[in-house]
């Protein structure tokens, strides 16, 4: 199969601007996005996770969500958020994963009023999640079930970054590191503190403080500043 070029987050800002209509969504891709340029010292990021009723985008749901705003090098935890998602269908077996059961959904929030907030506190950011392909395959489907348009945003991922991390040493023993991308293995690494997994505002915490290691260490290799181009997942 052949693949169509990438586009920039710029230009897929673009497009999906041209086809947002006016509220939440459009109000957020009007907001210019981070220059790629921005030095990761200045960079505003939000750590986001989402916890879902399974990985299939289109038939699951998100269930709960948690975020915390990285300025530079600093976290801030003031302006972390946890929410539970008051969706329309049972949790099935994926309530061993996240605890989360049917009777605490219920009780949730309505999912638009949760899907507007993200938007809000994300404008001006850079997205950063571990593995972000599902944050953000679960945001842009809930963007497009809602307002029918796609939803776009600069990405850093610290699954990606954990490869750059690796880069030599998954080259010369493949066979013993696929385990080392995953969040908590990636953590122990850098003898961060172990969280209790699949809880979305503490994973969103435990990928913060991720990248700060990681971006501190790739800085160092370097031996010069990083910018958001340098590190930016496409």
């Amino acid at each position: 199969m052949r693949l169509g070029p990438v586009r920039s987050p710029q230009r897929r800002r673009g497009a999906a601007l041209a086809a947002a209509p006016p509220g939440p969504l459009r109000d957020y891709l009007s907001a210019p996005f981070v220059d790629p340029g921005t030095r990761v010292d200045e960079l505003p990021l939000l750590a986001l996770d989402v916890e879902t009723t399974g990985l299939d985008v289109q038939r699951d749901r998100v269930v709960a969500v948690g975020w915390v705003p990285v300025d530079g090098r600093s976290i801030d935890l003031s302006g972390a958020g946890r929410r539970v998602l008051g969706v329309r269908m049972d949790v099935g077996q994926s309530a061993t994963v996240h605890g989360l059961t049917d009777d605490a959904i219920a009780r949730g929030e309505v999912p638009i009023a949760v899907l507007e907030e993200i938007l809000r506190v994300l404008r001006g950011r850079v997205l950063l999640a571990h593995h972000a392909a599902i944050e953000v395959g679960f945001l842009d489907a809930a963007c497009r079930r809602v307002w029918g348009a796609s939803f776009a945003t600069p990405v850093v991922d610290t699954l990606a970054l954990q490869r750059r991390v690796l880069a030599g040493r998954l080259e010369a023993h493949p066979e013993l590191h696929p385990g080392e991308l995953r969040l908590w293995a990636a953590r122990e690494r850098y003898g961060l503190p172990h969280y209790r997994a699949h809880e979305p505002l503490t994973d969103a915490l435990a990928c913060a403080e991720l990248y700060l290691a990681q971006t501190s260490e790739l800085s160092h290799r370097t031996r010069k500043p990083l910018s958001l181009k340098a590190i930016q997942h496409t």
